[in-house]
């Protein structure tokens, strides 16, 4: 059929002519080729399509669980920077009792985890999120000097119970507590005189307080001197043990007298702004073998 001629009669309306049109079968192919072109491409473009939108449900879904997934990471990340601090929270503390017992620190310094003091922190900033492995490989890195930190730690404070035990009075006599509760002014150290502006060395640790302020006892002792003490006014020295003194300044009453032994909560004064004072507040020291030293070396609370 596509030989042959086919003969084509268009009739125009109202005119008694019309127009007379051959062609042959083989034309035809044309628009069918055309048609089956156009189907064809439209069933493709439609596949590809559903394929692309599948794809990108699928980047969706995948990039929903990474984010969870980091969101999870960063999580416990936190919890171990959180739990770095609580250790050296710790180490901090086991030093404090080591000095209180004269304890010396005889772990090879070799033997310090990576964690722990003079090592190297763990630090979220560093840790780039799009980078998962990079991530849980730091952290597992992390947990490693945590858990070497921790045994180290366990160590120690076995070794500190042990000796604890064997000097039980020990703590009793060592000035582990805040005297009062306020706003610590001035620090241990050298400073600037707040009456000359000359450099000079601060004994001690002044803290502020409301006038009346209850002063307690940082530990169990023997009052040496309680009364008026010049520049320091009214004070109290205690006696602690055969090295161990604390002295309180500034006072603006006693509550104890010379010779009266104290336990380590007694109050044994008020805040008060006598001597020379800038204002109401307590001065205080601590003395080891006459010689001061930083309150906060003993300080527990």
């Amino acid at each position: 059929m596509f030989f042959k001629k086919f003969h084509i009669v268009i009739f125009q309306n109202n005119k008694a002519t019309s127009r007379h049109i051959t062609m042959r079968g083989w034309l035809l192919l044309f628009p069918i080729l055309f048609c089956v072109v156009i189907a064809t491409f439209s069933l493709t473009l439609l596949q590809e399509r559903y394929s692309v939108a599948s794809l990108k449900r699928g980047l969706l879904k995948s990039q929903d669980t990474i984010q969870n997934q980091e969101t999870q990471l960063i999580s416990f990340a936190v919890k171990l920077k959180d739990l770095q601090t609580e250790i050296f929270r710790l180490q901090d503390t086991d030093s404090k009792i080591r000095v209180m017992v004269n304890l010396e620190e005889n772990l090879p310094i070799g033997n310090t985890g990576q964690g722990g003091q003079g090592g190297h922190e763990f630090n979220l900033d560093a840790l780039p999120l799009h980078r998962q492995e990079t991530l849980v490989r730091k952290m597992h890195d992390f947990i490693q000097q945590l858990s070497s930190e921790t045994h180290l730690e366990e160590i120690r404070q076995q070794e500190v119970m042990q000796k604890v035990r064997l000097n039980k009075n020990i703590l009793e006599a060592t000035p582990s507590i805040w005297p009062i509760r306020g706003w610590l002014t001035s620090n241990f150290g050298w400073r600037n005189s707040p009456f000359t502006e000359k450099r000079l060395f601060h004994k001690g640790l002044d803290i502020a307080a409301p006038m009346g302020t209850p002063i307690y006892a940082p530990a169990s002792g023997k009052v040496n001197f309680a009364g008026n003490n010049g520049a320091y006014g009214i004070s109290i020295k205690i006696n602690h043990s055969e090295s161990i003194t604390t002295q309180f300044a500034h006072m603006s009453k006693l509550n104890v007298k010379k010779g009266q032994r104290v336990k380590r909560g007694d109050i044994i004064g008020f805040v008060g702004n006598t001597g020379r004072s800038t204002g109401p507040h307590l001065h205080y020291e601590v003395r080891f073998a006459g010689i001061p030293v930083n309150p906060h070396t003993y300080i527990l609370d």
